[in-house]
């Protein structure tokens, strides 16, 4: 199984006729992803790769039964694309785009809460790689062939650490069920928890890979979750050791302000709840599977 996505996730590409949208549309529908068309303002009724072009979201998502979405949108429109799927009723969209203002993620996250929570779109990103689930279907930037299939979920703010943990995760034999980019901005649409949730529920992963970052209190709060709810071993790791404090280092959300926001402090805290941690990031790999084959699964507690 996988979570989030598989070969049978009808999706829709919001900018799709655009350089960026048609360029990784192809990636993905090489790689198996089932896209059904896909959305740009003012082309609706034209056919791009083969494939229906729509006005709005609402139109497609009533021709082709869509579920699913991805943003190849520029900042000052993302938010509204992200708002208008979510009013079409895609229930889960995966926005790519950077540099999306504070301000304007804040909005879409009022306006999601709008929604009961069973019928509440989830959002992956922004500024993220996407979504993958390995042999099955993409839906994100990432390089797919390093995905092998295999027993390992992961989640990660981190777009090229979570390519470089599925290369060595390849290589010592153990491959991914899905991986998930959540974005390393400080205002992102779903967090480490929300995908730990599902990846505990998922029956073919038998252990999860959750890379962080310096800035936030997300990896803190995931750490004492799965302490009390993960019955499958979570091997964490964080980037950023040699960054100084106060100084943006790339991701906006990667930023040194608070205690406990440092990669040395949120290593101590995953260690403290239980959770292997990785050394260094060349090391990833080999924890995962150290960790497997020293760990029993552990039976959730009750909380």
């Amino acid at each position: 199984m996988s979570i989030l996505i598989d070969g049978n996730t009808p999706v829709l590409i919001q900018g799709f006729t655009g350089d960026k949208g048609t360029f990784h549309a192809k990636e993905m529908i090489a790689y198996g992803t089932k896209v059904v068309g896909g959305v740009t303002p003012g082309k609706g009724g034209r056919d791009h790769l083969g494939l229906p072009v729509f006005n709005t979201v609402k139109e497609a998502v009533k021709q082709t039964g869509a579920t699913t979405s991805i943003t190849f949108v520029p900042p000052a429109f993302c938010a509204d694309s992200i708002m208008e799927a979510a009013d079409a009723g895609i229930r889960l969209v995966c926005s790519i785009t950077d540099g999306i203002p504070a301000q304007d993620m804040m909005r879409v996250k009022r306006y999601l809460m709008r929604y009961p929570k069973d019928k509440r779109t989830m959002l992956v990103g922004p500024n993220c790689a996407g979504i993958i689930s390995a042999g099955k279907a993409m839906l994100g930037i990432m390089p797919g062939h390093i995905y092998k299939q295999g027993k390992v979920g992961i989640v990660s703010r981190s777009g090229t650490l979570g390519y470089e943990a599925a290369e060595q995760l390849a290589l010592v034999g153990l491959g991914v069920t899905t991986s998930v980019g959540i974005g390393g901005d400080p205002i992102n649409g779903s967090s480490f928890l929300d995908h730990l949730v599902l990846f505990e529920q998922d029956p073919e992963t038998e252990a999860v890979m959750m890379i962080g970052e310096i800035g936030g209190p997300q990896e803190a709060e995931a750490a004492k979750w799965v302490k009390e709810n993960m019955s499958k071993p979570v091997i964490g790791y964080v980037a950023g050791v040699t960054a100084p404090k106060g100084r943006r280092m790339g991701h906006a959300g990667a930023i040194i302000s608070t205690s406990g926001d440092s990669a040395a402090e949120k290593t101590e805290i995953m260690k403290s709840y239980g959770m292997s941690v990785a050394p260094s990031a060349a090391e990833l790999g080999e924890t995962v599977a150290k960790a497997m084959s020293s760990k029993k699964p552990r039976a959730a507690s009750a909380a």
